[in-house]
């Protein structure tokens, strides 16, 4: 078998949109930890690395979410997933709670991280968990040949 022989497997290319994802995810989970070392420390050097984090995630996430449209706007074999639905309103879900969260985290002072801030960064880690492994399910399903068989 040459290098140049066509395989009767069909070619699978990785979504752009799911190589863009582990941005946002890392820096949401820097925001807790962030956000648990300002509760344990009190300094407000903490609380600013909070929102920055926050607010380059939101913004990472908006260019992958882009991304993730124009996918799904353009490729018709994307638009056949069941789960995509899910995943987009999920992914809604995490942003908005995101954005939500940098919000508490603008204002001053201890208010600004304890509790509500630490709260919203702890459910935005665990809906992003959540919500990432839900699509790395659909995205295994559909590189492994079982969705083909359904």
């Amino acid at each position: 078998m040459s290098l140049n022989s066509a395989s009767t497997a069909a070619t699978v290319t990785t979504p752009v949109h799911s190589l863009l994802v582990p941005f946002p995810v890392v820096c949401f989970t820097l925001a807790l930890l962030t956000d648990i070392v300002f509760w344990q420390t009190g300094h407000i050097m903490w609380q600013n690395f909070s929102a920055w984090l926050l607010f380059a995630g939101i913004i990472a996430g908006v260019i992958a979410g882009l991304a993730g449209v124009l996918e799904f706007l353009f490729r018709r074999e994307r638009r056949r997933q069941g789960a995509v639905w899910l995943h987009v309103v999920g992914y809604i879900l995490v942003f908005g709670l995101a954005f939500v969260n940098n919000l508490v985290h603008a204002a001053d002072g201890w208010t600004a991280v304890v509790p509500y801030g630490l709260i919203l960064s702890a459910a935005t880690v665990l809906l992003t968990i959540l919500f990432a492994l839900l699509g790395r399910a659909t995205l295994y399903r559909r590189q492994s040949g079982v969705s083909g068989y359904e």
